[in-house]
């Protein structure tokens, strides 16, 4: 008996009397084959949520069965494509459709036509398990992808094709498993998006992401394998930071996830990243880039799957080894298409109007992160750095404080540091990273062993200045004795000659960890050398008038990344600055 549409209330679509659906299944609604998945099933109607605009459907239109899980196609193809959020490539659309998606649109994610050069791993013969890489293509300059036998597939290889060129689709190997049933592998193999990829175990995280933005590096890391919170309101300045660290990070492969920007924010995106350069590398950064634009115009359901099909992209290539990171810009939007759709539902809402299952959902994503040992036996990780858009910059909403409890990095954009040109505008009061004592004996080994001091040297100025602030405000800064007065100038340095970063200038844009310690070593050694000063009574004017605080603060242009040597000439300058005064 066929299946037939019986309501339609936006996304939400009812089918009335049927036990023909399993629970998550994929299917095709209407005369147009719109993708669908089975969200809700009871003994009189299965609810349906559509990931296509359902303008023009109609009651009595045919749904039908796919008898799969809403699945994404894996394989080498993927790095270089811009996809919307049910993985369907935009500029193969633009080529059937023009600059308007139409609804039912079935592309193939992956290039059916192009044809890659394969070393075939495995021959005829070969035994092999769920995990192995079995074959090896250059997917960009970059990128070798390592083509996988399906993680729950082994047995004993009856036919293999040797090294030569072939598609995507096409089969290579034939496994026959313990039963005897026989498995076709290509080099593309699917996956179900809400369903996270296995792996042997979790490894401790212990090595950081390096950025080369100072406020995150030094002041508030974050680990490979690790989960950071971007949460900022309008204007604060998260995608910003968001690029900047898509541009300079030390990950191998870069998952961008554009859920529910403006259209225009997610053209600048595809525009910069075309253009952009991989600083390792000297080629270009799409080259080991994917991304997945989703703009607030587009279906409001596909918000949903667009995050899923992200985080499965990044699983893929932690499974061959790489170093993922996923940056999802925003996972308030994200919110927001549940809070609709559950309330087309009728569900009984929570908090603010969202679901109850709010904190769940959050929680299934970010633990989708971790450095792991793969079923392959390979290493690798999945960082995510989510952003968040709450509404007025007001960070006890719902999103907020969900995110909160399941990330380790809090990065607080501050809507006024934006407005001041203080960027990356990450508020050093609000923010922390938990990942510190995890990361302190990387530091130690591999930049320095007093790294970490000299960063807790540095919070506890900031924190001192906070509390002298208060003060100021209240009765002027001429009442506090020469000591605070000292902490209020060394707070300026930190805050604008090491926090506050200049992403248009070529040294300053990215800064080694070498680079970043020497200057923590510099702001700490006249810190300790004016407290001496001070102590035999000599007024900080004096000491300020010598220009030496002024002369640090500039060492971010100053100093190139190329001579970071000209750090050590610092401590001679201080001294003989210091030193005109005694």
């Amino acid at each position: 008996m066929e299946n037939r549409i019986y309501s339609i209330n936006g996304p939400v679509v009812t089918v009335k009397d049927t036990s023909d659906f399993s629970m998550m299944e994929m299917v095709y609604v209407g005369n147009k084959r719109l993708l669908g998945e089975v969200i809700g099933i009871s003994k009189g109607k299965t609810t349906i949520q559509v990931y296509e605009s359902t303008t023009g459907l109609k009651p009595g239109e045919i749904v039908e069965g796919s008898g799969t899980l809403l699945s994404v196609t894996l394989g080498p193809g993927i790095l270089k494509n811009i996809f919307d959020g049910i993985e369907r490539p935009l500029k193969d659309l633009l080529e059937h459709d023009g600059a308007f998606i139409s609804e039912g649109q079935t592309v193939s994610a992956l290039d059916d036509t192009r044809k890659w050069d394969v070393e075939m791993l495995v021959k005829k013969g070969d035994k092999v398990i769920g995990g192995q890489i079995f074959a090896t293509c250059v997917e960009t300059p970059l990128i070798t992808h390592r083509s996988m036998i399906p993680p729950f597939v082994s047995g004993e290889v009856v036919e293999a094709k040797g090294n030569g060129s072939y598609t995507a689709y096409e089969t290579l190997l034939c496994v026959v498993d313990e039963n005897g049933e026989r498995h076709e592998v290509s080099l593309s193999q699917k996956w179900p998006i809400k369903k996270p990829r296995p792996i042997k175990n979790r490894k401790p995280i212990g090595i950081p992401l390096i950025t080369g933005q100072r406020v995150i590096d030094t002041t508030f890391p974050i680990a490979k394998g690790g989960a950071a919170a971007v949460p900022g309101g309008f204007g604060a300045g998260k995608t910003m930071l968001q690029h900047q660290i898509a541009k300079w990070c030390d990950a191998d492969i870069i998952v961008y996830v554009g859920c529910g920007e403006r259209g225009n924010e997610m053209t600048q995106v595809l525009e910069e990243f075309s253009e952009l350069i991989d600083p390792r590398t000297g080629k270009p950064l799409l080259d080991r880039t994917v991304l997945i634009a989703n703009t607030s115009n587009m279906p409001v359901a596909a918000r949903e799957a667009s995050i899923y099909t992200g985080i499965t992209l990044a699983e893929y290539y932690r499974d061959m080894g790489y170093h993922v990171a996923i940056m999802a810009d925003s996972t308030s939007r994200w919110a927001e298409a549940l809070r609709e759709i559950s309330g087309r539902l009728e569900e009984m809402p929570a908090e603010e109007g969202f679901p109850a299952y709010l904190p769940s959902r959050i929680a299934q994503f970010y633990e989708r992160a971790g450095y792991v040992e793969n079923i392959n036996e390979s290493e690798g990780s999945v960082t995510i750095i989510g952003a968040v858009s709450p509404q007025g910059g007001d960070f006890s909403e719902p999103v907020t404080q969900n995110t909160k409890r399941f990330v380790r990095s809090f990065w607080a954009l501050d809507k006024s540091l934006a407005y001041a040109r203080h960027y990356p505008s990450v508020n050093w009061n609000q923010s922390y990273s938990e990942y510190t004592d995890d990361l302190s004996d990387w530091y130690y080994k591999n930049v320095a062993r007093d790294y970490m001091q000299l960063r807790s040297e540095i919070i506890a100025i900031l924190h001192d200045e906070t509390e002298l602030m208060e003060i100021v405000k209240l009765i002027g800064s001429d009442v506090l004795p020469d000591d605070q007065k000292l902490t209020l100038e060394i707070a300026k340095v930190v805050r604008v000659g090491f926090l506050q970063q200049n992403a248009f200038h070529d040294d300053d844009t990215y800064v080694p960890l070498e680079k970043q310690y020497k200057m923590l070593k510099v702001i700490s050694y006249l810190y300790a050398s004016a407290k001496k000063l001070v102590a035999k009574h000599i007024p900080v004017s004096l000491i300020v008038k010598t220009g030496i605080f002024d002369d640090l603060i500039k060492i971010k242009y100053d100093v190139p990344n190329s001579n970071i040597a000209m750090l050590d000439t610092y401590f001679d300058k201080i001294d003989k600055a210091l030193a005109s005064i005694e």
